[in-house]
């Protein structure tokens, strides 16, 4: 294949009051990374002076000439605000290699002719292990960049190292720490970005924009071609729901050495092993064929087994691409070009492979029929118990089940038998895909925490990520779940929370962990309740600040009267010493903890650590 020049950059833009909107802000810094190796910062002298940052950097891209130009967030933010600035400062934002501006395409990716233009976030979703999808947690993850060895400013400070001359190298470090991160980014998963896009046949630009749904309808549209089908057209349809897949209630509490046995890509295979198809979906008022049909159980959808479908066979093709693919790779040298291509492209098989039984059920698919889904999730349900009942009659406890997988007590020849009594019976491949060391569950599904051997804690479902809590309590609970798992100490992390309690009384918490982000969503005056978040924004606004749907607010709650939207108020204009510290003791820190403790008997008097000796004593 060709060698591509890639040009990677990260701006930074200059906005005291609020968000960055490109009719007010400068463009102060733009960091760029080359494929050839080439770093270079064009920084503007003023906050006037931002003309010649676009000028130059719309030179640069000429002068360099890459194929591909990427960015993190830029579809999102970056391309149009550096377009609208340059209108306004009557530049032409000529980029691309025929001398037309950037416009915005199909998938809603921004089209730049003559090169490719990739947003990094859009892949962010192949990435379920990074919970929260900023630019230095994906590259933390990926190895291109530990967050700890890295400088970080928050949105809001940018203005004040700005400003300040001292500062003003260290928002340069940053901006090209930023453009650094792009660049290895994209090393990681261009492998797995052009191999999508060759199997799927959308353009690598689009093809992390697009939405799963259309990866599929792509690959299907193409496949169908191949195989001479007709195509569908698309048809507008409601949304109808259809059970889901089976979730057994856990065991509260934990867990000593449990195991994740997962099925194999569970739902392609019994859409392969029962013929699922549109085309093989027979009507209740049809009679049976000769050749027999497969009925799915609970809901009766019936299926002729011959011939084969349109699903089982691209799906078979899939599966078995997949597997020559992994035995290729087993011949490879780990790490050489080869190895990552074979790597990438059974990767993006898997992706799309997984992928069409959620398609079957999106209504917006040429393919739909809602018996597919339906019947899909009937077999998984039934396959799950037989599953279940199976373990269990191997003296094997089951913990909790969820979809395509089972928790079980980890016993290594148990499971190794039932592996192979469920591939005999029911025909599907089954195994271990992780060990906990380790697990805590609490009385609702899809909410637990398990330590992995490595010391790793696995946190799914049971993380603060509403929008109304503040670092402080995902610090306290990441903290309380540790202890409890890693140290087997529940009195600890009682201790540990005493502690928070104290030092938030004393004010020893540094303040910025005590700020609630919350987004704008709509324009301020159409909100037609009082929330904390809106209140703020309205004091920021007679401040002299302009903002707009998506801008982050930024509060802090402060002592005073009445319900809790009065007592909001801006983090920028508040102090420490304003603060209503009771507050985030009641609201955000005993509620933290107490998604876990609570489970133990822990109540919330128990973690409030005496305020006098009188306190203490009838503590005592």
């Amino acid at each position: 294949p060709p060698k591509l020049r890639v040009l990677a950059f990260s701006a930074i833009y200059y906005s005291p009051k609020g968000s960055p909107k490109p009719e007010r802000s400068p463009v102060v810094i733009i960091s760029t990374v080359t494929s050839t190796g080439e770093e270079r910062q064009i920084i503007a002298e003023n906050i006037d002076g931002d003309k010649v940052v676009i000028e130059d950097f719309i030179r640069q891209v000429k002068e360099f000439d890459p194929d591909i130009i990427v960015g993190y967030g830029t579809n999102r933010m970056d391309w149009e605000f550096l377009q609208k600035r340059a209108r306004k400062m009557e530049v032409k934002f000529t980029v691309d290699r025929v001398g037309a501006e950037p416009h915005r395409s199909v998938y809603g990716h921004i089209s730049i002719t003559g090169r490719a233009n990739i947003d990094l976030l859009d892949f962010a979703d192949e990435l379920p292990e990074v919970k929260v999808k900023t630019l230095e947690n994906v590259a933390d993850y990926l190895g291109v960049m530990k967050v700890k060895d890295r400088l970080l400013i928050e949105d809001v400070e940018i203005a004040e190292y700005w400003e300040n001359p001292e500062k003003r190298p260290l928002l340069a470090q940053f901006s090209m720490e930023n453009a650094k991160c792009v660049m290895g980014i994209y090393e990681a998963l261009a492998d797995f970005a052009v191999e999508l896009s060759k199997l799927v046949g959308l353009p690598l630009d689009q093809i992390g924009r697009a939405a799963v749904g259309f990866r599929v309808e792509w690959f299907l549209i193409r496949e169908a071609y191949r195989m001479k089908e007709l195509i569908p057209r698309r048809v507008e349809r409601r949304y109808r729901p259809y059970a889901g897949g089976m979730v057994l209630k856990p065991k509260p509490g934990i867990h000593e050495d449990v195991a994740v046995l997962d099925f194999k890509s569970m739902y392609p295979n019994i859409m392969i092993e029962y013929n699922i198809s549109p085309d093989t979906y027979l009507d209740p008022s049809e009679p049976e064929p000769p050749q027999g049909v497969n009925v799915a159980p609970e809901v009766g959808h019936r299926f002729v087994k011959a011939p084969p479908g349109f699903y089982k066979r691209v799906l078979s093709g899939l599966i078995s691409v997949r597997d020559e693919i992994r035995r290729r790779l087993r011949k490879v040298k780990p790490g050489s070009v080869e190895y990552r291509v074979l790597d990438a492209r059974q990767k993006a098989v898997k992706v799309i492979t997984n992928a069409t039984y959620g398609y079957a059920g999106w209504v917006g698919a040429r393919w739909y029929i809602k018996p597919i889904a339906e019947a899909t999730t009937a077999w998984g349900r039934s396959i799950i118990l037989n599953t279940i009942e199976m373990a269990r009659s191997m003296g094997l406890e089951v913990i909790y089940s969820d979809t395509d997988s089972i928790f079980i007590k980890y016993d290594p020849e148990k499971i190794k038998a039932l592996s192979k009594r469920i591939k005999e019976k029911i025909g599907l491949e089954i195994k271990p895909d992780k060990i906990y060391k380790r697990i805590f569950f609490t009385e609702a599904k899809k909410r637990y925490c398990g330590l992995l051997p490595n010391g790793e804690l696995d946190i799914v479902g049971l993380e603060v990520v509403r929008g109304d809590w503040a670092a402080i309590a995902k610090n306290v609970q990441e903290e309380v779940l540790r202890l409890i798992l890693k140290e087997k100490s529940v009195e600890k992390a009682v201790r540990f929370v005493q502690k928070v309690i104290s030092n938030l009384r004393e004010r020893r918490i540094p303040y910025k962990d005590l700020v609630i982000w919350k987004t704008l969503t709509r324009p301020v005056e159409k909100y037609a309740v009082k929330a904390p978040h809106v209140e703020a924004a309205k004091i920021l606004m007679k401040e002299g600040w302009e903002l707009s749907p998506n801008d982050k607010i930024g509060y802090v709650i402060v002592e005073g009267p009445g319900r809790l939207y009065k007592k909001a108020k801006p983090h920028i204009l508040a102090s420490y010493e304003e603060l209503d510290i009771e507050y985030y003791v009641s609201n955000q820190v005993v509620p933290a903890a107490l998604r876990v403790l609570s489970m133990f008997g822990v109540t919330a008097d128990d973690l409030n650590p005496p305020k006098t000796l009188f306190d203490f004593l009838k503590k005592g």
